[in-house]
């Protein structure tokens, strides 16, 4: 796929390999990201197991005694995958068509979800209804999924209603609720303590908990979201 951003690898255990590029956040970066880490899951590198993305990295797990079988002796399991990689890397790939997804996403912004809007809104100087239609005015890329399942990591948040993570997290936090960290935001898919500042929430489910397979998700590395605002009334009709 030929990157000509400076990146290293280097091992992880004696089982994993990570590609990263420096801690950052930036779109073309990780969709350079998101592209290998489909390309791979597609066409695996012999002996790989696993594959996770995540802002600025890619890890791949690899099974070191499959991986030893089919190696040179001279080189170690992790010699031989990274090279492997670097030869991925370097090789041009087809361009394939555009095919990220665009997920809209009602949310209600009502004060009985909105917890920190007056918050925000007094922090940055601007109404409660600024800070809902600037949070509302982008289209945000999924950057990763984590920390819980089905966890969205989605940015850039517009910097008017910027804010950092509390410094004591709630205890719990509600299915659905949507929050601003730094200038991303994202959707808390279980109940979870968590230090986010919470400013809506929606009424879908981010993970089927009795769900084994990739559907289990609503949202996936590599998408487009949009949210749009509904009443209170509205959310409960869902």
């Amino acid at each position: 796929m030929i990157i000509d951003t400076p990146y290293r690898i280097f091992s992880l255990g004696d089982s994993a390999i990570t590609l990263d590029f420096g801690n950052l956040i930036d779109e073309k970066i990780n969709q350079n990201i998101i592209r290998l880490f489909y390309y791979l899951q597609k066409d695996p590198l012999p002996g790989m197991t696993e594959v996770v993305p995540a802002y600025s990295s890619l890890t791949i797990y690899y099974d070191p005694f499959q991986v030893k079988k089919i190696s040179h002796q001279s080189k170690t399991s992790y010699e031989w995958i990274a090279e492997q990689l670097e030869k991925r890397i370097q090789t041009p790939l087809e361009e394939e068509n555009n095919t990220a997804r665009l997920i809209k996403i009602p949310v209600c912004y009502d004060k009985e979800f909105g917890f920190d809007l007056e918050l925000i809104a007094n922090e940055k100087h601007i109404s409660v209804e600024d800070v809902i239609q600037i949070h509302l005015s982008k289209t945000y890329w999924v950057y990763m999924l984590g920390f819980l399942p089905g966890f969205s990591y989605m940015g850039l948040a517009d910097e008017r209603i910027e804010m950092p993570r509390k410094l004591q997290p709630r205890l719990r936090v509600e299915p659905g609720s949507v929050g601003i960290a730094g200038r991303q935001t994202g959707i808390y898919p279980l109940p979870s303590p968590g230090g986010w500042q919470i400013i809506g929430r929606t009424p879908l489910k981010l993970f089927e908990t009795n769900s084994n397979d990739e559907a289990a998700c609503l949202l996936k590395p590599g998408d487009n979201v949009m949210f749009y605002s509904i009443t209170i009334d509205e959310f409960k009709s869902y």
